[in-house]
């Protein structure tokens, strides 16, 4: 089965207003697939609908098969989803290290009781974690500041942390909600490298991003969202020369 997330005609309201509209998508295992829109099109509360941060109001979302409408978040992620949001979210008073290791929660085994009793398989595991956030910090190139505070480090570089967290519980599913916002040039090139690197060695990449050249460039489809619709659905040439998404863009009529 090729598709990691498929959802079907999912709608969330809140009061009046219909946020996501009848959306209907697929997200295919080993590939980068990006939303863009408006700002207001709906994309992050599709993300919070397929993550298990908002209940759907009508419409079924499947993660690799299994429903999730219903879903608590927690057990949503225990499915394989990780992911960032647009305000970076860390520990900021815990060190770069323990950040990415509070990533491993999902993969644990072992409890307060076995770590009190000080049995052999609460340290085993405890050298796990170590040593799959040590790799994590060195994947995003922050291994000199692991003994930091996550609060000290300059922008860029907690938005790398918070990736590397997420790729810390080992996801099927990287969901990224502007991952490009407030970077530089060079910041974004080393993004879009560490993305490739993470899908190549068999992960799956959903993101939000308003940067155009960085969502062009990374993405192998592109989904286009407009006043909570789809409006669009393709590659990233034909997006953009697709009318519809010009229109959604520039204001102009679709022809």
């Amino acid at each position: 089965m090729n598709a990691l997330i498929e959802t079907k005609s999912v709608t969330r309201t809140f009061g009046g207003l219909v946020a996501v509209n009848e959306v209907s998508m697929t997200v295919r295992r080993g590939r980068t697939k990006a939303l863009i829109g408006p700002n207001g099109a709906g994309k992050s509360t599709l993300l919070n609908l397929l993550t298990g941060v908002l209940a759907v109001s009508a419409g079924e979302i499947h993660v690799d098969g299994v429903s999730t409408v219903g879903r608590p978040c927690y057990e949503v992620a225990a499915l394989g989803l990780a992911r960032t949001f647009q305000t970076v979210q860390l520990f900021e008073n815990m060190t770069v290290l323990e950040n990415v290791m509070v990533g491993c929660h999902c993969w644990t085994k072992q409890s307060i009781v076995s770590g009190a009793l000080r049995w052999v398989g609460h340290y085993l595991e405890e050298r796990r974690v170590l040593k799959e956030s040590i790799v994590q910090l060195e994947r995003v190139g922050l291994t000199d500041e692991a003994d930091s505070p996550a609060g000290s480090l300059p922008f860029g570089k907690q938005r790398m942390l918070e990736i590397a967290r997420a790729l810390a519980s080992k996801p099927k599913l990287l969901l990224l909600d502007e991952p490009a916002s407030g970077l530089s040039t060079h910041e974004t090139e080393e993004l879009s490298e560490l993305l490739r690197r993470i899908v190549v060695e068999g992960a799956t990449v959903l993101l939000v991003d308003h940067d155009m050249q960085f969502v062009m460039d990374i993405s192998d489809e592109v989904m286009v969202m407009d006043q909570g619709r789809k409006i669009a659905e393709g590659t990233p040439d034909e997006i953009q020369n697709d009318p519809r998404v010009i229109a959604a863009y520039l204001g102009t009529e679709a022809k």
